[in-house]
């Protein structure tokens, strides 16, 4: 792989208002934030990444900041023998800016973001497609999506809304009202079709108490997992409880941080699908190594990603990379933002997104289309 050495690095953050939140037992996201990153090496070549900002509905506004005013001068000018390295040394320079600002999660997906940006670089230099430069070398088959942030408020029409938009694969937020929760499931499963499969997601809703009945209730249910039941840093002891009582496998990654955690979480078992979210912690650098563990530890490697198509396609990557029987998440409610900054955008084919053979993610934002949503935009140069 050719040396990388950026140069320039701009940023782009979006804001889309739209006419139907999502609703999380965490709190409501009441539009669409995207920041994406743009970086260009000294002979003009470039790679796009996207920086995680979903909640809170500021945090755009912060990362922008943080990645423009301290990252990008320790990125900038430097040259690296590959992106894992990159994401190596910048985790490492950054280590105690994290810890002095008490802010290693921002740190992190701002690194995370640039991280993909410079994997897209490097494989667009090389004429390859992002899966071929991790390793891949046959085309992959078209890979099996999952609707998800489906609201809990008419949920069982959500469901068929998406079914006519191509997804045979359903995942929708509990942890509000355990009755509510309990019949909206009850309803959605028994109008299941042949072949499709269907999730929940407790988004760290309940407390453990609450937890053991819930995933014994809903383990009558053909389920393929329940996502963060308790939040990720309740003690092992919890997880192996909980895993314990319920009949239907524990879903978890999109908020560990570092390969301790995933390890951790993958050695001990309690989590038989391991989420870790590329563009929140690791990038591809790093995610890519977790993914690769988990599959040869015999669990389901299912990226977690919901915002821009730049993240959905950097997530995609990896699982065709990666290979097992994953499934790749794909934000089913209203976003603005999520075609027109990955074009050309795919289509859904019987509940599945093809990859192209087009270099690095093989998509590109649509700047001009999206200009309507641009809030902010910045240029650093070495």
């Amino acid at each position: 792989m050719t040396e990388l050495t950026p140069r320039r690095l701009d940023l782009y953050l979006f804001r889309a208002p739209t006419s139907n939140p999502i609703i999380a037992s965490f709190g409501t996201i009441p539009e669409r934030v995207a920041l994406i990153v743009r970086i260009e090496d000294q002979d003009g070549a470039h790679g796009w990444g996207e920086i995680w900002c979903n909640f809170p509905p500021t945090g755009g506004e912060h990362k922008f900041r943080l990645a423009a005013q301290v990252i990008a001068p320790a990125l900038l000018g430097r040259s690296f023998a590959a992106p894992e390295i990159a994401w190596l040394e910048l985790t490492q320079r950054m280590r105690r800016n994290a810890i002095q600002s008490a802010e290693p999660g921002n740190f992190a997906a701002c690194i995370a973001g640039i991280d993909v940006a410079l994997w897209d670089l490097a494989a667009r230099r090389a004429g390859q497609p992002l899966w071929r430069a991790l390793g891949r070398q046959a085309s992959p088959a078209p890979l099996a999506v999952y609707a998800s942030n489906l609201n809990p408020k008419g949920a069982p029409e959500y469901v068929a809304g998406c079914r006519e938009r191509g997804y045979r694969a359903f995942k929708l937020k509990v942890a509000f009202d355990l009755a509510g929760d309990l019949e909206n499931v009850r309803r959605i499963a028994a109008d299941l079709r042949a072949g499709e499969r269907f999730m929940i997601d407790a988004t760290q809703g309940w407390d453990i108490a609450a937890a053991r009945t819930a995933v014994l209730r809903f383990s009558d249910f053909p389920l393929e997992w329940i996502e963060e039941a308790i939040c990720a840093d309740e003690p092992d002891e919890h997880w192996a409880e909980l895993a314990a009582l319920s009949r239907v496998p524990l879903a978890g990654g999109e908020n560990l941080m570092g390969f301790a955690a995933f390890d951790a979480a993958i050695r001990l078992g309690h989590l038989k699908v391991i989420q870790p979210d590329i563009c929140k912690w690791g990038g591809i650098s790093g995610c890519r190594r977790v993914a690769e563990r988990a599959v040869a530890a015999g669990r389901r490697y299912c990226p977690h990603w919901l915002n821009s198509g730049l993240g959905l396609h950097a997530a995609a990557h990896v699982l065709a990379a990666v290979g097992g029987d994953g499934l790749l998440e794909h934000d089913a409610m209203e976003n603005p933002l999520q075609a027109v900054l990955a074009e050309p955008f795919p289509a859904l084919v019987e509940g599945a997104m093809a990859l192209t053979a087009a270099p690095g993610l093989g998509v590109e934002p649509d700047l001009q289309a999206a200009r309507a949503f641009l809030v902010e935009q910045r240029q650093i140069a070495a």
